[in-house]
């Protein structure tokens, strides 16, 4: 097919960056899934600007990414965390995707963090697979083909 009729307005691409393709945004959802889910905390680690911070989390509420939940310590005002819906979990392999890239060509020597199967212990990786259960071995194994 040629790529000419291809109508990349509306492509899941573009749209995907539109809402998570920035950098504050994917490491606030790296901490997200690191258990992270105070404005304090996600400030102390990741050292973002407050302004920028608060900008990124309201998005990714808007978004129904992260949803906002109130919580109040003892003898403190009522604040909110940030947890993670099913919608923001469903972006959990997108994020180890670009953590193994950047483990292979990026990191010097061992990687900084590992992902390992609470079950068993063993090391995750991502891996692409066919409805059928074929195992998806890169860009050569598919084929794009037109929908809608």
């Amino acid at each position: 097919m040629s790529e000419l009729l291809l109508d990349r307005s509306r492509c899941s691409v573009a749209g995907t960056l539109a809402v998570v393709g920035e950098k504050w945004t994917l490491l606030v959802l790296r901490e997200a899934f690191l258990g992270v889910r105070r404005f304090a905390d996600f400030q102390r680690i990741l050292g973002a600007p407050k302004a920028v911070l608060t900008d990124r989390l309201a998005g990714l509420v808007d978004q129904g990414i992260l949803r906002r939940v109130p919580y109040q310590a003892e003898g403190e005002r009522q604040r909110h965390e940030y947890r993670l819906t099913r919608k923001g979990i469903d972006l959990f392999p997108t994020l180890v995707s670009l953590m193994e890239w950047g483990d292979r060509y990026l990191a010097d020597g061992d990687a900084p963090l590992e992902i390992d199967h609470r079950d068993c212990g063993a090391r995750v990786h991502l891996t692409l697979t066919c409805d059928a259960g074929h195992p998806v071995d890169g860009v050569r194994d598919v084929t794009s083909v037109r929908r809608g």
